[in-house]
């Protein structure tokens, strides 16, 4: 099929030629942000191990050499049927990706009307709020949602001691926050409402989920499919770069604390400065910091005039590394592994996932998380919230000098094979013929079964 175009203002989509679907079941993952890329990725050979067939519906958000290396990396751009080459602010972002699925699931719909496409978007991406909303009102079916529940949580008492703080987090009282990060708090939330299938990485989003009135038999407690990526990555079969040869300097110590910043309201200039200043007072003091620069980063430090401040205190100090955005996702995993990080300060979500698998400690630079479970249950992590610049500075010394122990023995809460089990669990209800992706109250509530519900 030659290229198309969605609408007139739209560039251009392009629909892979010679896609043969019959009456099965196709498993459709939706991928967007470097996120999405490792997490994503483990669905399919998962599901061509139980014969399951996949597409992926790329956005194309991500695309350039450094933050769309991922498809490359997951060999995910093999499988790309779809190509929507969204651009823009998040506003523009947004219509395009509404109007793009909707294009989409007409295609697929017409094109192939016995086939059973199952898109699975992921986590609390802008288009895991925006894709279910195009397919759903293009096709009359809702979607399904790995890493489901996200909800963001915080400790209900501040101290601006840092031990007291500590303790707080760990031991105190924990209440529903879901401010920030802005917008992904709106996405999962708009994704949840646009799934028929919620796969939850641990008890507490499946709880979250029951609670907003999401029917429990569609809700599953699976893990979190980064373990899966993580795993993949231990290894590097293909014999390529170490991340050590591509930063020698990070040879020089055994207890780097890895550093990346990129949320929207941590770029704000109040909480940014603060985390800079802070940061500055600990490499003062002498601890080892490789501060990684994310596209946000570096947008902030040119913002608010402090790039070149950063430049030259690295050139100057031995113990501060200021690199690039790390373009492979095995060499972040290669340096969490080696023992030469000894922390990681973050405003990530998915790293908080990922250090809690790997048994490295993580600060998490926010005054709420939606990954609670991994301070409350793992003790795993620690909100360092850039409160002040001493403050923050103050917490992750309190951290690095008296919990990491504690932090390194957190218990890993996101399971193994993962992938595996989202997949299976598709393939089980449409092979008993229940895979309907709308029901109505009556077929919920057990009143009546609906095979079908469509809309006039």
């Amino acid at each position: 099929m030659k290229e198309i175009t969605v609408l007139k203002d739209f560039l251009p989509v392009a629909m892979k030629e010679g896609l043969q679907f019959g009456d099965e079941l196709v498993l459709a993952v939706v991928t967007a942000t470097k996120p999405d890329f490792y997490k994503q990725a483990p669905l399919i050979p998962a599901a061509d191990k139980l014969g399951v067939k996949t597409i992926v519906i790329h956005t194309g958000q991500h695309y350039d050499e450094l933050l769309g290396h991922g498809m490359k990396e997951f060999r995910l751009d093999e499988r790309v049927a779809f190509n929507l080459q969204v651009r823009g602010d998040l506003l523009q972002k947004s219509y395009e990706l509404v109007a793009k699925m909707g294009w989409v699931a007409r295609q697929l719909k017409e094109s192939y009307p016995d086939t059973t496409f199952v898109p699975m978007v992921h986590g609390d991406t802008l288009v895991a709020g925006m894709a279910p909303i195009g397919w759903m009102f293009g096709r009359g079916e809702k979607v399904a949602q790995n890493e489901a529940g996200l909800r963001g949580m915080a400790p209900k008492k501040f101290s601006e001691n840092p031990e007291e703080y500590a303790n707080h987090q760990w031991e105190g009282e924990w209440v529903m926050a879901h401010q920030e990060p802005f917008p992904e708090q709106w996405d999962t939330f708009t994704a949840g409402a646009g799934c028929e299938f919620h796969f939850a990485p641990v008890e507490l989003n499946r709880k979250h989920l029951i609670t907003e009135g999401y029917p429990e038999d569609r809700i599953f407690t699976v893990g979190n499919s980064v373990v899966d990526a993580v795993e993949a990555k231990a290894v590097r079969p293909d014999g390529g770069a170490s991340v050590f040869d591509e930063y020698p300097g990070l040879e020089a110590s055994d207890a780097w604390i890895r550093m990346d910043i990129h949320r929207r309201l941590n770029l704000t200039e109040k909480r940014f400065k603060a985390i800079v200043a802070g940061t500055l007072e600990l490499v003062k003091q002498g601890e080892h910091v490789v501060w990684v620069e994310l596209p946000g980063t570096k947008f902030a430090l040119e913002t608010y005039g402090l790039r070149e401040q950063l430049v030259r205190e690295a050139n100057a100090r031995p113990n501060f590394m200021f690199t690039p955005l790390w373009k492979e996702y095995a060499h972040v995993i290669e340096f969490l592994k080696s023992g030469r990080c000894s922390a990681e300060l973050t405003d990530s979500g998915s790293m908080q996932e990922e250090l809690n698998h790997l048994r490295v400690p993580c600060m998490t630079v926010r005054f709420n998380t939606d990954r609670p479970e991994t301070v409350k249950d793992a003790k795993s992590n620690l909100l360092v919230p850039p409160f002040s610049s001493s403050f923050f500075s103050g917490m992750v010394t309190h951290v690095r000098t008296n919990l990491l122990e504690t932090m390194k023995k957190g218990k890993p809460l996101y399971g193994r094979e993962v992938a595996p089990k989202i997949v299976r669990t598709l393939k089980d209800f449409y092979d008993r013929g229940e895979l309907r992706l709308l029901r109505s109250v009556p077929d919920v509530l057990g009143i009546s079964k609906d095979d079908k519900v469509t809309f006039l």
